[in-house]
């Protein structure tokens, strides 16, 4: 296979919007789609499943908690494509490459609902990684305690891990940015929508933005459009009832 095929990964995609994204990767993205699953018979069968719409997806088995099989997927991309143009890694690059962290507007909910003191550390421009994780992990203490809300966090454990998902990847996107010499990796979060189908929608445009974009990068987009970090867009369905 030749080594200048442009390949596109979508990180637990054999169901729902994981699902959905690779179908409009493998309509839209000028290249090869790889869908991944932890279960080989579920990914394959989510493959002949859109085999049958007349697409045309590689499968590859992957689980992200398994370092073992995260280094099996790295040498067979090394050997067959060089490398990664396309990540998407919803269980969420190299030069000119797209990261999509697929996070979630309930984290903005629940960012809304902890004590000033916890959202002005997490919308901090300056928040480090050790910063972050210290933070997460004093939730995880907290809620084992009993006193979570007693220390300011909202009661959705979901709604933080979402927090932690949108803040790491400003983070990233920071450090991209730093760092960069030319070569143009977008990276960014996003709320991917309330169905499958909808879900699908932003995550494929953040991962198809044009070669010559220059952002957004480090942002929180909901709906293709970017939100400021900590505010609920008006499409949230709680925000206007």
């Amino acid at each position: 296979m030749s080594s200048h095929t442009r390949v596109a990964l979508v990180t637990g995609s054999n169901k729902g919007i994981g699902l959905a994204i690779v179908r409009e990767l493998c309509r839209q993205f000028s290249g090869d789609v790889v869908l991944t699953a932890r279960d080989v018979v579920r990914g394959q069968a989510a493959v002949k499943q859109l085999e049958a719409e007349g697409l045309s997806p590689r499968f590859h088995q992957l689980d992200i908690n398994d370092l073992q099989s995260i280094r099996v997927l790295r040498d067979f991309l090394c050997k067959e494509y060089g490398g990664l143009d396309v990540l998407v890694n919803n269980a969420a690059i190299t030069p000119r490459s797209r990261v999509v962290n697929v996070s979630s507007t309930e984290g903005v909910r629940a960012l809304n609902e902890c004590s000033p003191e916890l959202q002005q550390k997490f919308k901090s421009e300056t928040i480090t990684e050790e910063e972050l994780v210290g933070l997460m992990n004093k939730f995880v203490e907290d809620t084992k305690n009993g006193v979570h809300r007693k220390e300011g966090w909202s009661d959705s454990t979901y709604g933080v891990t979402k927090i932690g998902v949108s803040v790491l990847s400003r983070i990233y996107a920071r450090k991209l940015s730093e760092q960069r010499a030319g070569d143009k990796i977008l990276l960014n979060a996003c709320c991917p929508g309330w169905s499958p189908e909808e879900g699908a929608e932003t995550p494929v445009y953040l991962a198809l933005l044009p070669s010559d974009a220059e952002g957004p990068h480090g942002q929180f987009v909901s709906d293709k459009k970017v939100v400021e970090w900590g505010v609920l867009p008006e499409s949230f369905p709680w925000v206007n009832a």
